[in-house]
């Protein structure tokens, strides 16, 4: 399997990796797009033509957001609708409300380091929201993804994958001291192994998915970290943190291939033991058994939580 190389890199921006690409015609959801990336993110995707859905908790909050990637975007609309992914029910009423077919599909939204907080069903905060929420979300709109044919997935994972594997035994920190970057590190794992089993169940029905890290950027999401410890020149903004979710759900190069974790728009390297180097991905992180381990146990527990699931999930 040959890596997937490109001339962009750590400074390309969301609108460089997208310059010259079509997206007329094409329906994006992004979640979360309404903060950090997420806004360069849908905005890049409005700006070359996609008809954009930014998926929040808050929309009041994300109306002004909204209005101003459509005025940049030549008057296209962005549409604003509500999803809660710690919330199953908030997912499958977002499911609900979709219509017609579906091209790509951005798990954008997250959250870190939390303290220790558990869902209704006793989930551990993290993993509900940065996993099992966007696996429900995908698996939900299955049929939408499907019905358009050649449609693209984007996992936003992290470099905190390196911190942990998914522990099997103990997800929800039942037994083990819960460790909050842990916890994210586990469910920044999970993305990646998401996008490895999606593929391999979905390919068959046009549906690709792949993985990424955005790299080092100050959002809102360190607020319980009390910040960014990562030194400035390692930093990016927003616009080039997220040029790698941008080329992951744009570029040509990508088009039949899944499956794959990107930095710096560019496939990562297998690393063999973490060394501080964040650029590429571990292992355990691509294993297929593991992958396969998780997406059974996520469909248990989503489905679950939502007796009427579609059969696809």
């Amino acid at each position: 399997m040959t890596r997937i190389k490109t001339t962009f890199g750590f400074r390309s921006t969301a609108a460089e990796v997208v310059a010259g690409i079509d997206m007329s015609g094409k329906r994006a959801v992004v979640t979360g797009g309404a903060s950090g990336i997420g806004i360069p993110t849908a905005a890049a995707l409005a700006g070359a033509g996609a008809q954009v859905t930014l998926a929040v908790r808050n929309v009041e909050a994300a109306l002004p957001v909204a209005a101003g990637i459509t005025a940049k975007a030549g008057g296209r609309p962005v549409l604003v609708e509500q999803l809660d992914l710690a919330d199953q029910a908030s997912v499958a009423a977002f499911v609900s409300r979709w219509r017609g077919p579906l091209h790509v599909l951005v798990n954008n939204a997250g959250v870190m380091a939390l303290p220790q907080q558990r869902t209704a069903e006793g989930w551990e905060m993290q993993f509900a929201t940065n996993h099992l929420g966007h696996f429900a979300l995908a698996n939900g709109l299955h049929r939408a993804l499907a019905e358009a044919g050649g449609a693209r997935i984007v996992s936003v994972s992290s470099s905190a994958h390196q911190l942990s594997p998914v522990i099997f035994d103990d997800i929800h920190f039942a037994f083990r001291p819960y460790e909050p970057i842990l916890a994210y590190g586990q469910s920044k794992t999970a993305n990646i192994l998401f996008a490895v089993e999606a593929t391999a169940r979905w390919t068959a029905d046009g549906i690709t998915v792949n993985a990424l890290t955005p790299g080092a950027i100050l959002t809102n999401l360190q607020r319980y970290r009390g910040g960014m410890s990562t030194p400035p020149e390692l930093r990016k903004t927003v616009e080039e943190g997220a040029a790698t979710s941008v080329f992951v759900a744009t570029s040509p190069l990508l088009n039949g291939i899944g499956g794959r974790y990107f930095v710096d728009c560019n496939e990562a390297e297998v690393v063999r033991q973490r060394t501080g180097d964040t650029t590429g991905v571990a292992p355990y992180a691509l294993d297929a058994d593991n992958a396969k381990r998780l997406w059974e146990l996520s469909h248990a527990l989503t489905r679950g939580a939502r007796p009427e699931a579609p059969a696809n999930y």
